[in-house]
């Protein structure tokens, strides 16, 4: 007789927001579900973020299935209330968390299932799994020529904090996402000497909400639509709220707003960057070409020398040698399905938290998580013979 899979417990790696969300719904559901977090705790990303980051989406908008966030966290969600909601959420669905499990490879189980090789030579057999490890997991520097003679301070953003460190400092931020604008706001207003901003491809910017109503609503109500009309759409808001910095280095994208997110690039919320540049408190310059000693050379020509560099040019997924020989991530990294889907080489492997919507990233986990729930609860009644 064959194995079955469905006395197995379905497996989450990660207990951040996806992680938790997608728990959350199965246990709703009656799934056995145990969450794998490599660290210490839950919400382990946020926890590592700088200080004064809050979410750029609403309070309201951003809950995960089951619990609200508190009216009194505010309408913008600090980082340390954000750790605080999610170590309520896993007390109040009461779910099995297991801390210090790192999962390296994940293989179809001989009986049918998924076999999970994890920290300490353990070997775990789940029904399904969903894959949560963050849209951010690990921190991706440019391999710039002459990067490793640079003689001033280098650092990736994910170990930035607060400007403490860089008072009176001469800085260079490199990297236009929402993580570098929101740094190089941070360090002039803590103090940093000089701070420069370098621009590889424009960013578009959006105020953060308009007379009450915030970016994130308007996103949610255009995704549906074509992508041309929200551009022209997207291109007269922003003519309106946001003035030209051209003359300040800072120059309109070329290219449309959704065009661009469909790529990949949410916009970048301001929160103090369109006041600094425009007073000239940062300083945008040419992307980072190469490195040589003290002198970051960039891309016009330019050498510069900063005495620290933080760069904000993002994260990799690192799923290749998790699920990288499964045939199901695309030649990005990327998984090549989300939510209910499962793909085709593999039934019953879930992804959640791999896209950046421009609906917010907390609201669209949450839809996930319940997708998820859904298919996998179909897929366990299935498995599980008819009573006699």
């Amino acid at each position: 007789m064959a194995n079955t899979t469905h006395d197995h417990p379905v497996y989450v790696i990660g207990g951040g927001p996806g992680g938790l969300a997608a728990a959350a719904a199965l246990r709703e559901r009656g799934v056995q579900v145990v969450v794998l977090e490599k660290s210490g705790s839950v919400g382990a990303s946020w926890r590592g973020h700088y200080d004064r980051l809050r979410l750029h989406t609403t309070r309201r908008l951003s809950g995960l299935p089951g619990l609200p966030i508190p009216r009194s966290f505010g309408r913008w969600v600090s980082r340390d209330n954000v750790v605080r909601y999610l170590e309520r959420y896993a007390e109040f669905h009461e779910l099995e968390v297991v801390t210090g499990v790192e999962v390296s490879r994940i293989d179809p189980a001989p009986g049918g299932g998924w076999l999970l090789h994890a920290t300490g030579g353990r070997e775990l057999t789940g029904s399904a799994v969903v894959v949560a490890t963050g849209y951010n997991h690990t921190p991706y520097v440019p391999e710039w020529p002459g990067r490793d003679t640079y003689t001033g301070e280098l650092t990736h953003a994910a170990h930035y904090r607060n400007p403490r460190p860089y008072e009176g400092k001469d800085v260079l931020v490199v990297g236009t996402g929402n993580t570098g604008a929101e740094i190089a706001v941070d360090l002039v207003e803590g103090g940093a000497s000089r701070v420069r901003l370098a621009v590889r491809t424009v960013p578009h910017i959006v105020r953060r909400s308009t007379a009450g109503w915030p970016a994130q609503a308007t996103g949610i109500l255009v995704r549906r639509l074509p992508v041309g009309l929200v551009d022209r759409a997207g291109d007269l808001m922003c003519r309106i709220a946001v003035p030209d910095l051209s003359a300040r280095g800072l120059p309109r994208p070329a290219t449309g707003l959704y065009s661009r997110v469909k790529e990949g690039a949410i916009p970048v919320q301001d929160v103090g960057l369109v006041g600094a540049v425009k007073r000239g408190a940062v300083q945008p310059v040419a992307a980072v070409e190469s490195f040589d000693g003290d002198k970051a050379v960039l891309a016009d020509g330019t050498r510069i020398s900063p005495q620290a560099v933080i760069v904000a040019t993002g994260y990799r997924r690192a799923l290749d040698g998790l699920v990288g020989h499964l045939g199901v991530l695309d030649g990005r990294g990327r998984p090549v399905v989300h939510g209910a889907r499962t793909p085709p080489k593999a039934p019953g492997l879930y992804f959640t938290g791999f896209t950046n919507p421009i609906s917010g990233m907390l609201r669209e986990l949450a839809i996930d998580a319940r997708k998820i729930a859904k298919s996998i609860a179909a897929a366990d009644r299935a498995a599980r013979p008819a009573s006699a």
